[in-house]
């Protein structure tokens, strides 16, 4: 199911802490990272925060400056991004202040707090648990992201979603694998407080170290950012898989142009998100030699990882072919693969009624389709596509 790009956006210190355990919020972030901030929020077209942190921070969540607020008007986007706020027993408080604040709100909870947020319109304003000014959408008995996520895109038109926080929210979002991104800005403070917040909780954690795409200094915080490597398990989709999906694609703009082959990009990819071997079509001195196959071929068959890697390829692996006795699905399952996610079914162009994609599920492989990359994958083979 689609989900919105999902960015995590955190301040930590230096010892990984939230806050302190003060009765006052303890501000790590200077200026300069409040203006990056600032920025960050004016691309999004969502800011989600648990309830948590609405009752500790009181956060408004805007986009404080006027030229950013101008230039998403300009762009025939609201003023402000939506707000959400996650909230499993609907305990909110009415009077604070992100539902008196620009933009459109809404609450995902779960049945029993949307009982008590609709129920509660006779209640003192400013007490807790009272209604909200906000779209109220419940989620079933408990709290579940992936429903969340995909109501954000579907019904509210979220394709980019901030995260604030707090550590809970952070906490779940990456142990369910659904994260795309983290954000760290790390400031020059030290709490030392055992008890004070941390950015993660204890829990099970996706195995596999994160890829850092950006180290910059903001004022005199660092800011990192890293995306999730680790591929998923099964046949659903994780944000890793599509940071494979974006490698694949490029791979196959690499490919010397054919008007008798389609150009593809394939990368096999470990458990833990390493990278074990790439390929594209027509590599090297091979002029029939297809993604999936030119990858494979340079893994060692004994290979432990091979067993619980996953295949990224930007077409489906190919079921007959003329030019080799095996077909790219036959090595993949040779190989001992069991999980391939690709972008594009392959049409009939050059073999009628393709099917790498049944052959591969009818030997017990997990297959995932990412549609979302489907017009990347199609981009270096437009001359062989009828509008093309």
């Amino acid at each position: 199911m689609p989900h919105p790009y999902v960015l995590l956006s955190a301040a930590v210190s230096l010892d990984g802490h939230l806050d302190d355990t003060g009765p006052e919020r303890l501000r790590l972030s200077g200026p300069e990272d409040f203006e990056r901030v600032d920025e960050v929020r004016a691309s999004v077209d969502a800011i989600l925060v648990g309830a948590g942190t609405v009752r500790a921070d009181n956060p408004r969540l805007l986009v404080n400056s006027p030229a950013r607020r101008a230039a998403r008007v300009a762009a025939g986007r609201p003023e402000f991004p939506l707000k959400v706020v996650v909230s499993g027993s609907g305990d909110l408080d009415p009077g604070a202040a992100i539902w008196h604040t620009g933009g459109e709100k809404v609450v995902y909870t779960t049945d029993d707090g949307a009982k008590r947020l609709h129920g509660a319109a006779s209640r003192t304003p400013g007490t807790p648990g009272g209604p909200v000014a906000a779209d109220v959408v419940p989620l079933g008995d408990t709290l579940d992201w992936g429903l969340l996520l995909t109501h954000l895109h579907d019904a509210r038109g979220v394709r980019r979603l901030m995260v604030e926080g707090g550590g809970l929210v952070h906490t779940q979002l990456i142990q369910q694998g659904l994260a795309d991104e983290l954000q760290l800005a790390l400031t020059p403070l030290l709490v030392g407080e055992p008890d004070a917040p941390r950015l993660f909780g204890p829990g099970g954690y996706q195995r596999g170290r994160l890829r850092l795409v950006e180290t910059r200094a903001v004022g005199d915080t660092v800011l990192a950012r890293y995306e999730p490597t680790a591929p998923g398990t099964g046949p659903t989709a994780v944000p890793a898989d599509r940071h494979w999906m974006r490698v694949a694609c490029e791979l196959a703009a690499l490919c010397p142009p054919s008007r008798t082959a389609f150009s593809v990009g394939a990368v096999v990819v470990a458990a833990d998100g390493t990278e074990i071997a790439r390929g594209h079509s027509r590599e090297g001195d091979d002029p029939v030699v297809h993604a999936e196959e030119a990858a494979l071929a340079k893994t060692d068959p004994a290979d432990p990882r091979l067993a619980t890697a996953t295949v990224y390829s930007s077409l489906e692996p190919c079921a007959r072919r003329a030019s080799r006795p095996a077909p790219c699905a036959r090595l993949i399952l040779d190989a001992g693969v069991r999980r391939v996610v690709t972008a594009w079914r392959e049409p009939d162009t050059f073999v009628q009624d393709a099917d790498g994609s049944g052959l591969l599920a009818a030997a017990g492989t997990d297959v995932v389709v990412l549609p979302e990359y489907e017009d990347r994958a199609k981009a270096p083979n437009r001359h062989l596509l009828p509008d093309g």
